[in-house]
């Protein structure tokens, strides 16, 4: 029995009837899409708010199909919805017919097409973003034979050709291909998937998307010939495409922030999109070239270019370049262009103009290079011998053209200046100027405008402070930062200037990434816990930056 609850008015039926169903494929099989429940949905605030009702085409040659949200302004769907007949090759671009995707009662056009060439699966592009309705979330790993599984849609039913509701149905995994699944009823039921549910989510147990619905017999679905009993289903693979959506999503307009964590082996990216959301993290390493496993990095954007610095297991120190594109630069060997140093245990990068500023500490020194637009690099330089010694870790930071630094000793920090003629001046302890604070142990600096912020952890990560460097060399006393990030031990912090406002972000003892933001009429927002979706471990050493999308 199914309990059906309406979400808008029926479709002309002209405008549903013609969902993807053109080829025939090996023993019938015909193209369609995903399921006809057992149950309805009511409306966008329900579970699955997030599938879309796809349209492509206007009139009486118009078809719809389903889809999912995955990003603010991205659906996921399959590419036969929008193809002039299922099996041809869908091209990338602005689709060929007006498309529209309606999530709740919201209508947004289709301004982009991002197909896979793989699989029955393509990421359209929304004229701008959805609000009111979280993205639904992608699996990493694909469920287990037998694995019980749901699938949502909008096709027709088993007694209406335009149902005005969403449908769920169940379904087990019957196999895994490359790249699609095999699914069966789940055992008990008659559920199957209809003309319309083309694109539709298949959801595993933990409510992530792991498949789209694709290819069906559409045994008892309306309009099928009684003697058509079979209700298995094809469905496109989704749970290794989370990388590919990541990057797509990361396209977007605006400013964006760039967080490489280190957990495991390695260093992994994420992305904070204009809109709030995060990517998940991919692997540094696997999208460069293994260096051996990856212990800490640093970063920092130039001209929408997003520059990395990765210290290796065995200490070396490694350069690549993530493009505005998404592409990514082969790793280069700093060493062999700046000089080599000692044991290095810790790098801090930022951009001043087209130039890259590197601080890295080893053997208890602070030393600069700069890597200039043409790609080279000056020597290493010791701007700290006979000064401090014993240092732990750095910071860096441009204000005015100028290089702020701040480094980490016998848990006290000092500041200094590279002056833009290249001079550099003393270092100052900044308890002198600020307030004295437990032991340090983590910091971080970003510059807006005329000001210089430190965030540091002390007290072995338990408590964390900001204080602000002002041009006039004015300092601001240390403000414990309780009421802003709460009661946490942080392991690792950072700091970035994102669109003038800056950002911060801190690992925490107990697994977490926080990230907050302090405006700049000098509030600050509540921390948000970032999704760790692809990380192997806990998260340990972070580095920020800022880049811009135009």
């Amino acid at each position: 029995m199914r309990k059906d609850v309406r979400m808008s008015a029926p479709r002309p039926r002209a405008a549903w009837i013609t969902t993807t169903v053109a080829t025939t494929l090996a023993g019938g099989l015909l193209a369609t899409g995903a399921a006809s429940a057992v149950v309805g949905i009511p409306g966008t605030s329900g579970q699955h708010a997030y599938t879309a009702r796809v349209n492509v085409g206007e009139g009486d040659t118009a078809r719809g199909c389903s889809g999912v949200l995955v990003g603010a302004d991205w659906v996921l769907s399959a590419a036969s919805c929008f193809a002039d007949k299922p099996g041809d090759v869908l091209p990338a671009g602005k689709p060929k017919l007006k498309a529209t995707a309606t999530l709740g009662t919201t209508v947004l056009e289709v301004t982009e097409l991002v197909p896979r060439t793989d699989r029955d699966a393509v990421l359209a592009k929304l004229a701008k973003p959805v609000t009111g309705i979280v993205p639904a979330k992608v699996a990493s790993a694909a469920p287990a034979q037998g694995a019980n599984l749901m699938l949502a849609g909008f096709g027709r039913t088993k007694t209406e050709w335009v149902p005005g509701k969403l449908h769920t149905g169940a379904f087990t995994l019957a196999s895994t291909g490359a790249a699609s699944y095999a699914l069966n009823s789940k055992g008990g039921t008659t559920d199957t998937v209809c003309q319309g549910d083309a694109g539709g989510p298949v959801l595993n147990g933990q409510g992530e998307i792991t498949a789209l619905a694709s290819r069906s017999w559409q045994g008892g679905c309306l309009g099928t010939a009684a003697t058509e009993t079979r209700t298995n289903a094809i469905a496109a693979r989704v749970d290794d495409l989370r990388d590919w959506i990541d990057t797509n999503r990361a396209r977007a307009s605006g400013w964006k922030t760039q967080a490489f964590v280190q957990a495991g082996s390695s260093v992994y990216q994420a992305v904070r999109l204009p809109d709030g959301s995060w990517t998940g993290f991919s692997d540094l390493q696997a999208k460069v070239a293994s260096l051996g496993g990856v212990r800490s990095s640093a970063v920092a954007g130039v001209n929408g270019d997003t520059h990395v610095l990765a210290i290796s297991n065995s200490a070396g120190l490694y350069h690549t370049v993530r493009r505005e594109n998404g592409s990514w630069d082969g790793f280069g060997d700093v060493f062999s262009a700046a000089g080599t140093l000692g044991k290095l245990t810790q790098v801090s990068a930022v951009s001043i103009g087209y130039e890259l500023h590197v601080v890295a500490v080893a053997d208890g020194k602070a030393l600069h290079t700069v890597r200039n637009a043409a790609g080279e690099w000056t020597p290493f330089r010791d701007v700290t011998s006979g000064s401090v010694a014993n240092v732990t870790a750095a910071a860096t930071a441009s204000v005015r053209g100028e290089l702020q630094v701040g480094i980490v000793s016998g848990g006290k920090a000092y500041h200094s200046i590279r002056q833009t003629n290249g001079n550099w001046l003393g270092w100052g302890n900044v308890a002198q100027a600020a307030g004295a604070t437990g032991p340090i142990t983590s910091i971080g600096m970003a510059g807006s405008g005329d000001e210089t912020h430190f965030v540091i952890a002390a007290d072995a990560g338990t408590r964390q402070y900001h204080t602000i460097r002002n041009f006039n060399g004015t300092w601001s006393a240390f403000g414990e930062l309780k009421d802003v990030l709460g009661t946490v031990t942080a392991k690792s912090v950072s700091a970035a200037t994102v669109n003038g406002e800056i950002q911060v972000t801190a690992t925490t003892a107990d697994g977490k990434l926080l990230h907050t933001t302090r405006h700049a009429n000098r509030t600050w927002d509540a921390p948000v816990t970032v999704p760790l979706l692809g990380l192997p471990a806990a998260p340990g050493s972070l580095a920020t930056t800022a880049t811009y999308t135009g």
